[in-house]
């Protein structure tokens, strides 16, 4: 399988594995948004944290989420609408997305600190009989980044109280050295 054929088959994954938490789960991030964090030696960093899809041109998404968090004062109202919206047609098309996932943390957060130190990480994903070991490389966005913007704005329609005060990582994939592995589930 070529590395690009690899890119796709993934996001087209995590384009469904979205799709289904969206629709079904009330966006509650499943198993396979939440990727193990290893670092490059092998050392399990995180169990599980939630990483995010950006689109390769985020704007519009960007606009519509802060402009939901802006208007309704009421956190409910903003997750009923963001939800809605990323349960329309958000994800339908994986080809309109980066391969650069991000991940949100609070300032204080070792993992993060760990993370950016080492500027490089392993992501293995899992669900549905579906693995993914990607080596990726580590960086810190800058805030007046698009794909930061998105991130930030994308995690407050579900914690409309989110500070300002965040680290934003993103994380891109090495795809000649990641390996995909279908799982044969005991039962």
């Amino acid at each position: 399988m070529t590395p690009e054929t690899l890119r796709r088959q993934f996001l087209g994954w995590q384009c469904r594995l979205r799709q289904i938490a969206m629709r079904e789960d009330g966006g509650r991030p499943s198993e396979g948004m939440r990727p193990m964090i290893l670092s490059p030696d092998g050392r399990a960093l995180s169990e599980g944290t939630i990483v995010l899809l950006v689109r390769s041109d985020p704007a519009e998404s960007s606009d519509f989420f802060e402009f939901q968090v802006r208007k309704n004062h009421d956190p409910n109202e903003v997750y009923q609408k963001g939800l809605a919206f990323l349960q329309s047609t958000h994800y339908h098309r994986a080809n309109r997305f980066s391969d650069e996932m991000t991940a949100l943390f609070l300032p204080e957060s070792r993992l993060a600190a760990m993370l950016a130190e080492l500027g490089a990480c392993r992501l293995d994903f899992r669900q549905f009989g579906q693995s993914y070991r990607l080596p990726c490389a580590v960086r810190t966005m800058a805030p007046g980044e698009p794909a930061y913007r998105n991130t930030l704005w994308h995690n407050r329609l579900f914690n409309t109280r989110l500070s300002d005060d965040v680290r934003i990582l993103g994380f891109r994939p090495d795809w000649a050295a990641a390996v995909s592995l279908i799982m044969v589930e005991a039962g």
